[in-house]
């Protein structure tokens, strides 16, 4: 929202959320009536307006994904500052745009004769639109820009665009509904023209706005993409084509390179920011880029890749919760499930930076459902294997195994990395001494007995090991497990665990492999306190689920606007959180097979360094 929000700020149909787009219903409804009732002889013009409107939104979504991929791994990037979650949530509504344009397109074709049965293709209304963009559209455009940013406009409207510095492809298009009304009208002069002259055509009218939307995604997508062929070869384009690196001047400097897509006019009256060349040429030479820690994840289930940060910035900002509507791409998931099959190479996800420290996330391209498979076990180890070997080649520091790629199963918690590559520099963390502390912590102070339930596991041993040496009375409900952890404990931590079918204990600890009869056992009001590096599913209402374990990240931890699985927002799992906080200390030691750091050591770095406990609920 602009600082002082003006006269038509809000978008008219803001209240209606998604039904917002029942608003086209009508004339859909209307079109594909005519289509059924008059077959060939149906206007194609009205035909192609929902069409055109849905690879609109397809096309943004390419540039975002594409966008938000080369920001987190090209050294051409442009401005390196942090994205947050207000600008995602301000940009949240950038489909609005879309929407408006539909709804002018018919009412435009029910009000205009002409604007009916348009030929395919016409060449010379194409060279008439583009002649009058170059032109009056341009040349409006450059002065009402500049208006845009007198104090009184800029306040009550335009300001709300550059609240974005680091800027998004989607950027181009946040602003309010009343600017978006002045520039609809700039661009209906070359169309409505070429059509009172009779030489529109459907094409023309579709390229126009694809051209439209192209230069203003490429113009905010933060990464320098324009190679310099294109100005040696036609030196003139310099005049008729702005790059992105341009218009990122802009969004920092505000009072120069005011041109929509042609800097012609910042040329003549003299707004070209004269460090405009310089990094331009900066930023296509760019920088190579040394990363300190990767937390080496993957994707959960088929929706879940669409939750990642280059997926759909209104899912990647929330929590990962499966929705029903994300059925309608079932083809889409099945395509993208056959290519992470193919793709023999680990993809980047997100990049932070916390003080100096510079980290990515990569994932394995394979889903959870696929580390179940007996026959994709080697090729997981493959993968993860050349994934490390990468990491450690590129003068990585640390790397952290999440989700199932620490498995006892897979590799014994990554142990058999170690065991084939001894003279790795990176050191590799499973974050099993965190886990355990962040479980410790959550444990209501003053409890005296827990139950641990489900399938035990390096962190379940570390957390009852630790409990047992305080005097908390451990229960165990597997005779096997608690056979294999009583012979690793001395006589005097021993004694306080046991074996024992009495569910009355109202803290449950929850490894793997709980089932919902076992937690129909538990007293009301029991907590569930889960060590496991998956949810567990909440079956009682009466009882109180804690999440897997996870820190809250320090304010400091940059580009933190998409989140991590189905944890909430700038929260970080302790798996991940300690890979970090072992770069931050230095340590020289690898955390992985049946080692584990000293759980009071690794809890007070992470306190030190920022991170806090994730309040339970």
């Amino acid at each position: 929202m602009a600082t002082k929000p003006g006269y038509l700020t809000q978008w008219p149909w803001q209240s209606l959320g998604n039904f917002k787009y029942l608003l086209l219903a009508p004339w859909v409804v209307d079109g594909a009536h005519k289509a059924m009732r008059d077959g060939w002889d149906v206007d194609l013009t009205y035909l192609a307006i929902l069409p055109s409107l849905l690879f609109r939104m397809l096309h943004n979504q390419v540039w975002i994904s594409i966008s938000r991929v080369q920001n987190t791994r090209s050294k051409h990037r442009i401005l390196d500052k942090s994205l947050d979650y207000d600008q995602v949530d301000r940009e949240r509504n950038w489909d609005d745009q879309i929407l408006f344009n539909g709804l002018l397109f018919y009412v435009g074709h029910m009000s205009i004769t002409d604007a009916t049965y348009l030929p395919i293709w016409r060449m010379d209304g194409w060279i008439i639109i583009m002649l009058l963009h170059a032109g009056p559209v341009e040349f409006l455009y450059y002065w009402f820009h500049r208006a845009l940013h007198h104090h009184f406009l800029y306040s009550r409207y335009h300001s709300h665009h550059h609240a974005s510095i680091v800027t998004e492809p989607i950027t181009s298009v946040i602003h309010p509904f009343a600017e978006h009304v002045v520039y609809y009208f700039l661009f209906s002069i070359p169309m409505l023209t070429s059509i009172f002259t009779k030489t529109c055509s459907i094409l023309a009218l579709l390229f126009y706005i694809m051209y439209i939307d192209f230069m203003n995604n490429m113009g905010h997508c933060n990464f320098e993409l324009v190679p310099n062929w294109f100005f040696n070869v036609f030196p003139p384009l310099k005049y008729l084509m702005y790059t992105p690196s341009y218009h990122s001047l802009h969004h920092t400097q505000f009072r120069t390179n005011y041109c929509l897509f042609m800097p012609f006019y910042d040329y003549i009256y003299n707004t070209m920011d004269k460090s405009s060349d310089c990094l331009y040429e900066t930023s296509r030479k760019g920088k190579e880029e040394k990363y300190d820690v990767v937390h080496l994840t993957h994707p959960t289930t088929l929706q879940s890749i669409y939750h990642l940060r280059f997926g759909f910035p209104s899912l990647s900002s929330k929590p990962y919760d499966s929705k029903w509507y994300m059925m309608l791409v079932w083809p889409l998931s099945l395509i993208s499930m056959a290519f992470t099959w193919i793709y023999g190479s680990c993809f980047t996800v997100e990049r932070n930076k916390l003080k100096k420290l510079i980290m990515q996330t990569w994932a394995i391209p394979r889903y959870s459902f696929q580390y179940e498979l007996s026959w994709e076990k080697d090729a997981i180890n493959h993968l993860i294997e050349k994934a490390i070997l990468q990491a450690d080649c590129r003068g990585v520091r640390v790397l952290s195994l999440g989700l199932l790629n620490q498995g006892r199963e897979i590799n014994g918690n990554g142990e058999l990395y170690l065991r084939k590559h001894p003279k790795l520099n990176l050191k590799i963390v499973d974050g099993s001494g965190l886990a355990a502390a962040v479980v410790l912590r959550s444990i209501p102070s003053g409890t005296k007995q827990v139950l641990l339930a489900g399938t035990l596991s390096k962190i379940g041993c570390a957390i009852a090991t630790e409990l047992c040496k305080k005097g908390i009375q451990v229960s165990m409900t597997s005779k096997p497990d608690f056979h294999h952890l009583k012979s690793r404990m001395s006589e005097s931590t021993g004694r306080y665990l046991t074996f024992s079918r009495n569910y009355t204990s109202q803290v449950w600890l929850i490894g793997e492999g709980i089932d919902h009869a076992e937690q129909m056992m538990a007293p009301k009001g029991t907590i569930f306190a889960p060590f496991t590096k998956f949810p567990l599913r909440k079956v009682r209402k009466d009882c109180t689920y804690y999440s897997t374990p996870a820190m809250k990240t320090p304010d400091e931890l940059e580009n933190m606007h998409s989140c991590e699985n189905w944890l909430p927002r700038r929260v970080m799992s302790a798996w991940r959180v300690a890979g970090i906080i072992h770069a931050l200390e230095g340590w020289n030691e690898h955390e992985c097979g049946d080692t584990i750091l000293d759980i009071e050591k690794v809890w007070s770095a992470a306190i030190l360094h920022g991170f806090l406990p994730l309040t339970q609920s």
